[in-house]
């Protein structure tokens, strides 16, 4: 299958090749291709365990069925340490069982991106027991990650917090993870490998994502009194019917919690043996039923303007928010007169800057302009950071001007930039292979990288690279 693929792509291209070479035009733009769409979210449920999602499956349903919404899940365990009332497997195994009951749930309802952090399931009502035993920075650096990759407008997670009920801290665990890569994801000086340009020798360390915002975080809770959080978020009713699927939507609901046999068998077993009208009868009665009506979401935070009652979508548009953290460099929101483009050194340059920034080391000693040592032969390569006009798509022209004998090798020319506030992309520059006698008498070279908007020259950045006899890989 491979090589036919290659054949049939090499035949396509001298297709394309002999097409193009019909007409006379001036070179192509470099595309850079923006981050895969296939796993945008609209919604990503942040929960500790197979079955936790369905807290809010009727909520869900109503989203993805009647809303178009796009559904993404994260749990932080795989529930090994629960219970098995189905068969005989537990521990390890029982957690393999677990995961795919999650993943059969989900994908009843259509969600198929489902992602598990590394935390162990933890029975405790302490939040601290779980996020110790979960390993919380690794794993809050993979849930940022998913984040980026997943590029949420809205967060749904456990709330955390303590209240008479199931209270458990693996739930509680979760929100707090959930509210900390809220936060996290959009600062370019957290995890910032997961923002860098992907390096050539070493592309498995830089991950080339973006940091990003999600609009509104909200929460569920496993409270035994869910009438104390009436007023704090939207309101749903369970009982209504799904204009697109004739059903109502805890019914949608309990479908899809039809695979997790190994929590609740004797009531999956019990309700897929009744009638509709028995079902019907059986969930209206409030000893029974497995929601609250109607189903309240806590409001945790919003980045823009919303009313705590109002629609879980009210105002959320899909346009990425501006970075946060203390040293993030560039335009503020409404700033006037700003260059379609702006180019910067990215990198470790960068991310100093914005650690500096974030850390309050403002009068950190720096060197006065940016430089590095470079083996005389070798390539050099500079990251850049793109930042360019929110939400549209822009053409930049990079012009690059190296010392005599230097040569741009990659990363110059026109570049056509996907919708995003910035993009990364690497110049490489072949340096002169010197003698030894040569190196000791080197002076360290300019390297000017300008930019151009429109056709106009919108500025240039400098980095002073020296040749030495001996030097450790940039990458």
């Amino acid at each position: 299958m491979k090589r036919w693929l290659v054949v049939f792509a090499a035949g396509l291209a001298a297709l394309m090749g002999s097409s193009a070479g019909a007409q006379t035009s001036a070179p192509a733009a470099h595309v850079v291709k923006g981050p895969d769409e296939r796993f945008k979210a609209d919604i990503l449920l942040v929960v500790a365990h197979p079955d936790d999602e369905g807290g809010v499956t009727p909520y869900l349903a109503r989203a993805i069925y009647d809303e178009h919404k796009r559904v993404a899940v994260v749990y932080a365990t795989r529930g090994g340490s629960g219970g098995n009332d189905y068969t005989r497997e537990h521990g390890p195994a029982l957690a393999d069982i677990r995961e795919q009951e999650a993943r059969q749930a989900c994908a009843k309802l259509g969600i198929t991106n489902v992602w598990f952090l590394d935390g162990k399931d933890t029975a405790s009502q302490n939040v601290l027991n779980s996020l110790a035993n979960w390993s919380h920075g690794a794993n809050l650096e993979a849930l940022v990650r998913i984040v980026r990759l997943t590029r949420p407008e809205v967060v749904i997670s456990w709330l955390p917090g303590i209240f008479i009920g199931e209270n458990h801290g693996d739930h509680q665990a979760s929100g707090v993870l959930a509210t900390e890569a809220f936060d996290l994801a959009n600062d370019p000086a957290a995890f910032p490998a997961q923002v860098a340009g992907a390096s050539k020798r070493l592309e498995i360390y830089l991950q080339n994502l973006t940091p990003w915002q999600p609009k509104k975080l909200y929460f569920f809770s496993d409270a035994d009194d869910q009438k104390q959080f009436a007023g704090t978020g939207p309101a749903y009713s369970v009982k209504q019917l799904s204009p697109s699927q004739k059903k109502p939507y805890w019914r949608l609901a309990m479908d899809a919690a039809t695979p997790h046999l190994t929590q609740f068998p004797e009531e999956i077993h019990q309700m897929t043996a009744m009638s509709d009208a028995q079902i019907t009868k059986f969930m209206d009665d409030p000893q029974h039923s497995w929601w609250t009506e109607p189903m309240t979401l806590i409001l945790g935070k919003a980045m823009i303007p919303s009313k705590r009652t109002a629609d879980v979508f009210e105002g959320v548009t899909s346009t990425a928010l501006l970075p946060s953290g203390k040293g993030v460099s560039g335009p503020a929101a409404g700033e006037a007169n700003l260059p379609d483009a702006m180019i910067s050194l990215s990198g470790p340059w960068g991310f100093y800057q914005a650690f500096r920034g974030a850390h309050g080391l403002r009068d950190l000693p720096i060197a006065k302009q940016d430089e590095i040592g470079v083996k005389a032969g070798t390539l050099l390569s500079i990251p850049l950071k793109i930042t360019h006009t929110w939400g549209k798509a822009v053409e930049v022209k990079v012009k690059v001007t190296a010392p005599e004998a230097w040569k741009v090798i990659a990363g110059e020319g026109n570049f056509s930039l996907p919708e995003e506030w910035f993009t990364a992309v690497s110049l490489d520059i072949q340096s002169p292979s010197l003698t030894a006698e040569e190196v000791k008498k080197e002076q360290p070279r300019e390297v000017v990288i300008g930019w151009e908007v429109n056709g106009k020259l919108a500025g240039s950045v400098q980095l002073r690279a020296l040749l030495r006899a001996s030097a450790l890989p940039q990458n």
